[in-house]
């Protein structure tokens, strides 16, 4: 399967944000947007002037790559946005919220998304009891996401688990630490994402 072999770094420095894609390191001083706060490339420094369909196709990239998803993976999670009833792009976050990688992210199993995706393709996560290694399972409301065997021996995820009190749940989800295992309450919450995105303008993009 294609998947970006490149520095996740410079993927941060490009967007000129932190997109957390490489778990602890990015609350640290070796972060690369605190060292070097502008693209990468010669012309990085440069101050870019960016049209309408510039800003929304870095807005489009940033997300992309927040949630790891290659190109027609994303056009195909924004044709099914586009499909279902309410916002598009409230629609659009909530299908990225509730794949099964981004949802072990969440529920503190692991300490990114790329290590999440890995994990889930081999074979540490279940859902309702049943295994399963699709990073882009949809979960909905009332799935038990828990560890198969293999999982629950895994050292990455004994230490993400250790460290989970420190971190912030959303409402949409909670997890039993003592059974290793994270429910899904409800819907994900638009309110808490709290990162940057603005939605309308991937759904303006591809409305082109």
């Amino acid at each position: 399967m294609a998947r970006y072999r490149g520095s996740v770094c410079r993927l941060c420095r490009r967007e000129g944000m932190k997109l957390f894609l490489k778990g602890e390191r990015c609350f640290t001083d070796k972060c690369s947007i605190e060292r070097r706060n502008y693209p990468p490339g010669q012309h990085g420094q440069d101050r870019p002037k960016f049209s309408d369909y510039g800003v929304q196709l870095r807005e489009k990239q940033k997300v992309r790559r927040i949630y790891g998803l290659l190109e027609r993976q994303f056009r195909r999670t924004v044709r099914q946005a586009e499909r279902m009833k309410g916002v598009k792009g409230e629609n659009l976050l909530a299908l990225l919220e509730r794949r099964l990688d981004n949802v072990v992210y969440r529920l503190g199993f692991v300490n990114s998304r790329s290590e999440a995706r890995q994990l889930v393709r081999h074979g540490h996560f279940t859902v309702n009891g049943r295994r399963v290694d699709i990073p882009s399972y949809s979960v909905r409301v009332g799935d038990l996401v828990g560890l198969t065997p293999r999982g629950k021996s895994a050292a990455r995820i004994a230490e993400a688990l250790d460290a989970l009190e420190a971190r912030t749940l959303p409402s949409w989800i909670s997890v039993d630490k003592e059974k290793q295992q994270g429910e899904i309450l409800a819907q994900p919450n638009r309110e808490e994402i709290t990162l940057p995105i603005q939605e309308q303008l991937i759904i303006e993009l591809y409305s082109r």
